[in-house]
């Protein structure tokens, strides 16, 4: 992205205004354009990276990024992974995790679980604040919590002899 553009359209507006000051307003605003060219390109800037992370918290969990290559930005956008679209139709029970077709990232799969009411209409509130669907919040908390656990050490058994009882009970 060429900021040369915008830089001069300031420069250009700085003189205009000058113009209603008479001459030595001109001569001024002529003496400042100058060195004032590296303020504006960083407001300009600040602006775009401010609009960058406001679009990437929109687009979590996809992102953008603004990178400086010289004196001139460019923008690296990551989408989110696409969400598969499921419609309920009479083969499908519900109970079963089911494989759809590849996403850009791998296979996606399908899961279905209970939760009490109360914690359901929160996720559905934290979604909603963050502009996100009920499916990407869940699947943005579940990432964090794998990649935020550590690695579990294999499952101990219990002594033999130790008071332990299996089955069920009425």
């Amino acid at each position: 992205m060429d900021l040369t553009s915008y830089v001069d359209s300031l420069r250009r507006e700085l003189a205009d205004v000058a113009e209603l000051g008479g001459e030595e307003a001109r001569t001024l605003a002529g003496r400042l354009t100058g060195p004032m060219e590296s303020a504006f390109r960083l407001a300009l800037l600040e602006a775009l990276s401010a609009a960058a992370n406001e679009i990437t918290r929109d687009l979590a969990p996809g992102s953008v990024e603004l990178r400086l290559h010289g004196r001139e930005p460019s923008f690296v956008v990551t989408p989110p992974p696409v969400e598969p679209q499921f419609e309920a139709g009479p083969a499908d029970s519900g109970a079963d995790a089911s494989a759809v077709p590849d996403a850009e990232d791998g296979a996606v799969s399908r899961i279905s679980f209970r939760l009490p009411d109360q914690l359901k209409s929160r996720i559905e509130e934290a979604a909603g604040r963050e502009g996100l669907s009920v499916n990407a919040w869940l699947v943005r908390a579940a990432t964090a919590a794998v990649q935020s656990t550590p690695p579990t050490r294999p499952a101990t058994r219990a002594p033999r002899g130790g008071q332990r009882y299996t089955g069920w009970v009425r």
